[in-house]
């Protein structure tokens, strides 16, 4: 007579319960997508407390000294005259017109402006709700004229480094919006033609294939030109957010139906019918916690595809529009500047900078979660 050890059933509970802990210690393996992840939430902190990075307000400017295209202004904390370290600050610019050009350049002046931290300036509204006029950094209203370009200013002047903060808030927040949108969406359709089949498989699937069909900037530009363009600034990202998640579910729709179909015909599918478990229940509660990995990873790496999408729509004009602002709105700024954005004043640049490191860190993260989640390439 054999006995069975009473630590069995421990290590097979252990091992049926951790698919998430495989998961979670295969992706501490990898570097590169950890680092994406941190520069991620970072990224996400700043866009949530922009307005307290952010030394002005997102329209601040002034209307007497309109300084277009200042020049990103350095930072000193040593005192050039005496080699002192002391408090931060930077110089005063003086505008000079050209004469053999006609423009106006910037030419640093004697006077220094000192740098100070959680200074009361402009009010604001964390998420719309917690109000506050502090600021991480800035000259203080000793100094009204003095102003910290980090990023320099753009055509009318206004900082660069502060519009750029604020449209972090809207190219991230409609990215992760409308994928999240067009993922339950999706899940409900994919899942609905998987478990019903016939009649309702059919108009889903010739619904998919009609969007697919119909280009999709082309239809994003068409969908947004049913609406007027004065319309109020706020509804229209609702919109961008809403057209994005319209277009957006058709892939995701096709492959959870051809995965589902596959589950459909599992025994724990036909128990929960034979139990009289309704419908809706069998499918979001039986078959679709099995799509739970393929999620994770398609979230991950659709996200950058939904912020390039609204960073070419403001871009074109059809986007994020005044007061507001996203990167891709900053971005059209540089391309009216034509050449001249490039070499005589780059820092329009900086936005493109923020599209492209968002969107690597998003493929870091995703390509992580994806090697993590497969148990081919678990080690």
């Amino acid at each position: 007579m054999t006995t069975v050890p009473s630590n069995v059933p421990a290590v097979r509970s252990n091992k049926a319960q951790s698919q998430f802990g495989v998961a979670w210690r295969q992706f501490r393996k990898n570097r590169l997508a950890q680092i994406g992840g941190f520069l991620l939430t970072l990224m996400y902190l700043l866009a949530v407390f922009a307005p307290v990075v952010a030394p002005d307000g997102l329209s601040t400017y002034s209307t007497s000294n309109i300084t277009r295209y200042h020049p990103p202004t350095p930072v000193h904390i040593r005192d050039p005259e005496s080699g002192a370290f002391g408090r931060p600050f930077v110089y005063k610019y003086t505008q000079q017109l050209n004469m053999d050009t006609f423009v106006n350049e910037y030419k640093p002046s004697a006077e220094k402006c000192p740098i100070f931290f959680g200074v009361r300036g402009d009010s604001y509204r964390i998420l719309g709700l917690i109000p506050g006029n502090i600021h991480l950094f800035g000259t203080g209203q000793e100094n009204p004229d003095c102003n910290v370009y980090l990023f320099g200013g753009e055509a009318l002047g206004r900082d660069l480094f502060t519009r750029t903060m604020y449209a972090s808030q809207i190219s991230l927040t409609i990215g992760v919006g409308a994928v999240l949108i067009s993922t339950l969406i999706g899940l409900a359709m994919g899942s609905a033609a998987a478990f019903f089949g016939g009649f309702v498989d059919t108009v889903v699937m010739r619904l998919v294939e009609v969007i697919a069909a119909i280009p999709y900037l082309f239809l994003l530009i068409l969908l947004r030109s049913v609406f007027p363009q004065d319309i109020n600034p706020i509804l229209a990202l609702y919109m961008i957010l809403g057209l994005l998640a319209f277009i957006s579910w058709g892939g995701l729709a096709r492959a959870v139906r051809g995965q589902l179909m596959s589950v459909r015909e599992q025994d724990f599918v036909s128990a929960a019918q034979a139990l009289g478990a309704s419908n809706g229940r069998i499918m979001w509660r039986h078959m679709l916690p099995t799509m739970t990995t393929f999620v994770i990873v398609g979230l991950s790496l659709s996200i950058p595809g939904a912020i390039l999408t609204e960073s070419g729509l403001s871009f074109l004009g059809i986007g994020a529009v005044e007061p507001y602002v996203s990167w891709g709105s900053l971005l059209a700024q540089a391309q009216e500047g034509g050449l001249a954005s490039i070499n005589q004043r780059p820092w329009v640049l900086i936005p493109g900078f923020f599209i492209v490191f968002t969107v690597m860190c998003f493929q870091l993260l995703g390509d992580g979660l994806r090697d993590a989640f497969d148990p081919r390439k678990r080690q």
